[in-house]
């Protein structure tokens, strides 16, 4: 039990540390040209969208019984490494 909700500590914490780095999309979207605001556009509502699912697979993580909260950890880590990469790309936006 205890490993579990180490666990879901430090996914909610990167959860927010994500929350973070989309807000400073935003943010810089904010002031950056038409163009590059309308790209970012659809990128963070698809992150939003994300972080929401991450969300409710933390609520998920925490209601979970011990014989099935391995298999919730293990889709929750694919949601993950998604919405991980789809900050990067949404980042690099702005380099182009």
């Amino acid at each position: 039990m205890i490993e579990k909700e180490l666990y879901r500590q430090k996914m909610k914490a990167q959860l927010d540390e994500l929350m973070a780095d989309v807000e400073k999309i935003k943010a810089r979207a904010s002031v950056a040209s038409v163009d590059i605001k309308l790209r970012l556009a659809e990128d963070v509502k698809h992150l939003e969208m994300k972080i929401d699912e991450g969300k409710a697979k933390l609520t998920e993580l925490a209601e979970a019984s011990e014989g099935r909260w391995e298999s919730v950890k293990d889709s929750f880590e694919s949601g993950w490494d998604t919405i991980r990469s789809a900050i990067t790309d949404a980042s690099k936006k702005f380099k182009d």
